[in-house]
């Protein structure tokens, strides 16, 4: 499969695929034995990497998919197209799970216990595959975990530590486990059931994170409401510079 195009949205390339491309794409990386990873880009991760210079050299090494209304919102601002689809890391993961060859999936992140509950519910929807819990997102020893997922040997490393902590550890230490690690914030605690998502409705008219701003109003006021006024305020300037021409830089 010929490298995807990529939009630069801030200072973020994300690449340019529909659902069914990316996980082509991520499965023939497992089949071919490689060692790759990926993220998921939304507003927030515009706002966080325009701020952060290892958070935007992390992302440069991996795979970033389009996350959301915000970024897309900059592609259509900066050029004149929306990304083919929302792949945002909820939904993305188990559309993989489902799609995929039968793999060896390694869990690592969350509070701890709460990794142990997704797996016995992702393992009762994906029979297929054969899930193992490295640990909790709350660790203090990198060697011990690394230890443990080199020896898991496994296909994808979900890893769950919200930005930029997982795309960090990461960029510190992915060259020793094998595989494919995707760096998937929240979805630990959506997959045990301890985050309710939107109902689809909500889902399909792009307002997910309206709910989840209703039902975290402390944690999430900061992000949603001045995050993404900063994030469209960002876009506006990058437009008027005309620093967004269609990009010729192509996906890792």
């Amino acid at each position: 499969m010929p490298p995807a195009e990529t939009r630069t949205i801030g200072d973020v390339a994300i690449a340019v695929h529909d659902r069914g491309s990316a996980i082509a794409l991520l499965e023939g990386w497992v089949g071919a034995g490689e060692r790759r990873a990926v993220s998921f880009a939304n507003a927030h991760s515009v706002n966080l990497a325009a701020r952060d210079r290892a958070f935007r050299a992390a992302l440069s090494d991996m795979l970033v998919l389009n996350d959301g209304i915000g970024v897309d919102l900059g592609s259509k601002l900066l050029y004149g197209a929306h990304f083919p689809a929302n792949l945002n890391g909820t939904d993305f993961v188990p559309a993989l799970l489902a799609a995929a060859r039968p793999r060896t999936i390694a869990v690592l992140g969350a509070a701890p216990g709460i990794a142990e509950q997704a797996v016995a519910r992702l393992a009762a929807a994906f029979p297929q595959h054969r899930f193992n819990v490295i640990g909790d997102g709350f660790f203090t020893d990198d060697a011990a975990i690394v230890d443990r997922l080199a020896a898991v040997q496994a296909d994808y490393v979900l890893l769950g530590m919200g930005q930029p902590l997982q795309e960090l550890f990461v960029a510190r230490h992915a060259r020793r486990w094998p595989g494919v690690t995707l760096c998937i914030g929240a979805y630990i605690d959506f997959a045990a059931g301890r985050v309710p998502r939107a109902p689809l409705w909500i889902r399909k008219l792009h307002g997910e994170w309206l709910f989840r701003l209703s039902i975290e109003p402390r944690r999430m006021a900061g992000r949603y409401l001045i995050g993404n006024a900063r994030f469209l305020f960002a876009m506006l300037i990058q437009r008027a510079k005309k620093k967004g021409p269609v990009a010729n830089h192509r996906a890792p």
